[in-house]
């Protein structure tokens, strides 16, 4: 747990500095940091997410934004892909990489403004974040594209926020399959090593026991 502690220090530095360096203009935050650092959510995550919202010129962009951080850190990836701008970055005071990721798709969604902040850091950065209803819908969709027990666990969260999980009736019952097959390896490992140790025995035992039965009203409502 140490090293995700640091490495919610290294993520707060890199929105200060991207906020500092004005690159944080046609973006906004979302994903699993965001749910974590801007409402409170209860696993770890390691990535920085963000979707474009107003339009920029993908190659100066990435080219700004990789000599930016390069005055800082040590840059062990960067890519201007065809949908994502992708960077990795490594620092000395930190024992993890942190990789950050564009999606270049101009959205249209809901927004809201939040601040970052976090128990590990005295770091508070005020953002322009993606609204709980758009993240609702967004972890819908990964679920069903990628079947991570992660998207899953930030439903759940999001559903005790208040936002009801609405999708077309055949998504619904796809929801609930998928969160059945998962095994006891996702439950232990790629969940637990993210869950404080108080956490992982609960979500072993109820295996999101709130969400199903919430989609399963859904479905007979």
């Amino acid at each position: 747990m140490q090293d995700l502690k640091k490495h919610e220090q290294f993520e707060l530095e890199i929105l200060e500095r991207l906020n500092s360096g004005r690159f944080l203009r046609n973006l906004v935050f979302g994903g699993g940091t965001m749910l974590r650092l801007c409402h409170g959510l209860g696993r770890y995550s390691v990535d920085l997410d963000f979707w474009v919202i107003k339009d920029i010129e993908p190659k100066e962009y990435f080219q700004k934004l990789k000599t930016y951080l390069a005055e800082s850190y040590t840059i062990t990836d960067a890519a201007n892909k065809f949908h994502t701008i992708l960077l990795e970055l490594k620092s000395p005071a930190y024992p993890r990489a942190l990789k950050i990721e564009i999606r270049k798709e101009l959205r249209k969604i809901e927004t809201e403004s939040a601040i970052a902040f976090s128990s590990e850091s005295n770091i508070q950065v005020l953002l322009r974040v993606v609204a709980l209803r758009e993240m609702m819908k967004a972890k819908i969709e990964a679920f069903l594209s990628r079947r991570e027990i992660r998207d899953v666990f930030d439903m759940e969260f999001i559903l005790k926020k208040g936002i009801a999980v609405i999708a077309p009736v055949d998504e619904l019952k796809a929801l609930i399959r998928g969160i059945e097959e998962l095994q006891k390896n996702d439950y232990a490992v790629k969940l637990g090593s993210l869950l404080d140790p108080g956490q992982r025995k609960y979500y072993q035992e109820k295996n999101f026991s709130i969400l199903i039965r919430h989609i399963q009203d859904q479905l007979t409502g």
